[in-house]
Order: structure tokens, then sequence, then C-alpha cells
């Protein structure tokens, strides 16, 4: 009786391991782990020419990445262009580089699509840019005292972790660069990842064709997967997807268990999350979600033709009218853009996609987004902070209220991304403020840069006051 017990005991233990294995799937998450790590490493060091070594220490800091520390091993191929990440051997990830093109990630058996684009070639055919330049080449170091004080503040560390790691600052302010500062192996010209202000290329490039008239936030998404009228993500707009209210199973924790974590382990990101189920009626509860994102991603791209005619829209379209010459779009290995995450640019480019918001969707004298998309994406959605693809501090939210005691305009919206990738844009101030950096602490250094921002502000009000006096 008591070995019948026990054995039934034991099967009903493994029916319960099994069963948890297979509902949080814990070798996807550490797969998750180390793809990010590869995609990170080979990001900063082939398109951001930065040191691997320094790179895997600072992403190893990571929530979620930094217990798993001692364990995780990473290879750079130079020659061969490609890094990989393992955990002791498993769950080996492998990112390659290609360029113009970023890094891609090696899923399954089967290569990965790169699209046959000469991304070269593309940024030498584009015309003069719209927007006019905001400075010259060379750093523009700030004359006022002042402002120079804002970027020192910006840059300090404080003396025991979670340290800020500042890489650059750009301020820009009646469409000229007023002040810039960056860490030592960082340049004018490097591009520097954006993570989730990415979103915002995301948002502009389907303002582009809603102006165009190929797409609109108003319509049904186009997903193969909801054709059938029966399906009830059938109904799922574009727009809900922008403001994440589209109702799907896809909610982000960033815990390597949730689905926007795992979606980085499929060759197909889109695919993977429009399998998601409808977990609440759309447009009636909100939950940040870059899988959310990542479909419409692939809207994009299908809209456009393909990942190359994807590629020259957003060139011609976007990148080329703003003179944004360093931004790389990162793709998945069926070819579409990582719309969620992972653009490079420098932070003068990051600012230029700032000045466009900022103009309410102008490039000097030229219409790239339609007449009301800035305000519709600016306005907050439910009762969060969020937008449709930007931060906002329109917002009865409490962060939003935060940041504007903090010393942020109302006004203010933003691009945010891990690690304290901020790109915040003022219409009351004119002005456009960008940081870019690895901090870990949880917060991403928004006091930090609520600091820069409320510093630059009484400085740049100062000077014009000091202008005006007899």
């Amino acid at each position: 009786m008591n070995l019948r017990r026990f054995s039934v005991g034991l099967l009903v233990f493994a029916a319960l391991l099994v069963a948890g294995w297979l509902t949080y799937r814990p070798d996807r998450a550490l797969r998750s782990a180390t793809t990010a790590v590869a995609q990170m490493i080979c990001a900063k060091t082939f398109v951001s020419g930065l040191d691997p070594q320094t790179t895997f220490a600072e992403t190893m800091e990571r929530p979620g990445l930094r217990r798993l520390r001692a364990v995780m091993r990473y290879r750079v191929e130079p020659d061969m262009r490609y890094v990989d990440a393992s955990l002791l051997g498993l769950h080996v990830s492998r990112a390659s580089y290609h360029d113009g093109l970023g890094c891609v990630s090696m899923q399954g058996q089967k290569p990965p699509y790169v699209p046959h684009s000469d991304v070269r070639a593309l940024r030498a055919s584009v015309p003069p840019p719209a927007l006019p330049e905001v400075a010259a080449a060379a750093p523009v170091e700030p004359a006022d005292p002042a402002l120079k004080a804002a970027l020192d503040h910006a840059f300090e560390e404080p003396a025991s972790p979670p340290f800020r790691r500042t890489k650059a600052v750009v301020v820009v302010k009646d469409g000229r660069l007023i002040a810039e500062r960056y860490a030592a192996d960082i340049g004018v010209d490097t591009p520097l990842i954006g993570f989730s202000m990415t979103k915002t290329v995301t948002n502009a490039l389907l303002g582009i064709m809603t102006r165009q008239g190929k797409l609109s936030p108003e319509i049904p998404a186009p997903v193969a997967e909801w054709r059938d009228a029966r399906d009830p993500r059938h109904d799922i707009t574009i727009e809900q997807l922008m403001r994440m209210t589209s109702g799907l199973a896809l909610d982000e924790t960033n815990s390597g268990f949730d689905p926007s974590s795992q979606m980085e382990i499929h060759r197909d990101m889109a695919a993977f999350a429009v399998h998601a189920p409808l977990i609440a009626p759309p447009g009636q509860r909100w939950a940040y979600s870059s899988a959310s994102t990542q479909i419409l991603a692939r809207i994009i791209r299908d809209a456009a033709g393909g990942p190359e005619q994807t590629i020259a829209f957003a060139w011609r379209e976007l990148f080329g009218p703003l003179g944004m010459r360093s931004a790389t779009l990162q793709f998945d290995g069926s070819g579409t853009y990582q719309g969620h995450a992972n653009m490079l640019a420098s932070a003068r480019d990051w600012a230029k996609l700032g000045l466009l918001y900022l103009a309410d969707g102008m490039a000097g004298d030229t219409r790239i987004l339609p007449e009301g998309w800035v305000a519709m994406s600016a306005t907050a959605t439910l009762d969060t902070d969020y937008g449709a693809g930007l931060w906002t501090n329109r917002s009865p939210h409490v962060h939003a209220q935060g940041r504007a005691r903090a010393g942020i305009p109302p006004d203010a919206f933003f691009a945010f991304g891990l690690l304290g990738q901020r790109l915040v844009i003022m219409p009351t101030q004119r002005m456009v403020v960008v940081r870019l950096g690895d901090a870990v602490d949880p917060d991403g250094d928004i006091r930090g840069v609520a600091r820069l921002v409320r510093e630059v502000i009484a400085a740049t009000e100062a000077s014009a006051t000091a202008a005006r006096s007899p």
C-alpha cells in the first residue's frame, strides 16, 4: 500500500514537473538570454565599433541577465563577423553582422533571410535632406557655463552601483544643436542602439503610409492569420496595436518567460506574435508589449512589398529627408525589420527624429507625417501615460505627473528605450533632448534625465532673458 502511494505520488510529481516545464519553458527563457547577449555584442561591436569585452560586462549587469553572469560565455569571430553566446556551452545563440543591416540572429536550422539591399547605395542616392542640418561636423561644446554644468551632471557617476553609464547627450533648440557630449569611446557619428525608441520609428513609418493612403490606424490590422471574420482577433485595429490595447496575450515583463521576451528566439517574430490568443476585448485593456509593435513591422513590410522594399521605403521617405545617415535597422530571420527595438543611430540622428515630431510631422517645408498624427500619437491611451508609439506627459497618470513635477514640461512626449535611452520632445520649449547610455537602475535614470532637462531649460531661459536685457 505504501509503495503504491509512493508510486502514485511520484507520478503526480512528475506530471506536475512536466506541466510546469511545458507551461514556463525555462529552456526558452535561457535561450532568450543567450540570444539577447549575442545580439547586443554583435551590434555594439560591428555597428557601433565598441569593445566587446566592455559590452559584455555592461550587458550582464542588466536585470534578468546578471544572475547568469557566472555561466554566460561569448565568442567574437571578427573575420566571419559573428558572435556566439552560450551558458557553459548550452543554449548557444549566434548573431551575424551584415553591412548596412546590423546583426541577424540565427534561429533554428533554416538560414535567416538577409535582405539583398545595398544600404550604402541607398544612403548615397537619397536627395539632400529636407530638414536643415542641426550643426557642423565637429562636436558642439556649450558656451554657456550653465549648459556645460548640465552636461557635467548628466555624465556624473555615483560612488557605487548601479552606474548610469551615460554615452551621449544632445540638446537641440530652435533647430540648432546647442550642446552635446559623448563618452570616451563614442563620437558624433557613432550609431547607438535605441532599444524601444525604435517603436517611434515604426510609428513614423505607419504615419507616412497613412499619409500616402496605404494604411490607416482605424482599419482592422491586415494580418493574414486573422482574415477569417469568425476569428475574434479579426477586428483588432492598427491603432489598437499601436496603443497596445489589442487584448492579445502578449504582455511584456522582460523576465524571459513572457511572450515578448520569447518572441526573440523565433526566426519570424511576428508569426509567433500573431498566434497569441485574446485575453480581453480589443481596446479595453492596456499592457506594454513589444510583440504588438513587431506585428506592425510585418504589416509595414507587407504594405511596402517585401524586405528590400521596406528598406528602400524607410530611406526614401524617412531617413533621407531627415538626414539620418547613421540609421541602421536590424532584421529578424524572416526579413522583417525589428520594429519593436534595436535600431541604431547616432545621438544627433535620434534628435532629428525628435525634430520631426517637434515640428508636427514637418521636415523643413516638407510634410512627412499627416496632419494630426503627432497629436494622436502623443495622446494618452486609456488611463496610462502611453500614447501610440510614444510615451507622454499629457496624462493624469502618476508617472506623467511625476515627470512634470521633476521639471519635464507637461506637454512633453518621449521615445523611451531600455537602459535609459531617452528622446524628450518639448514643444513649449521648442527643444529636443537625447540621452543614450547603459543605466541599469530600475527607472532607467529618469531622475537624471529630468535633472538634465530642468537644468537645460533653466540655462536657455536665463540666456534668453539676458539677451533681451538692455
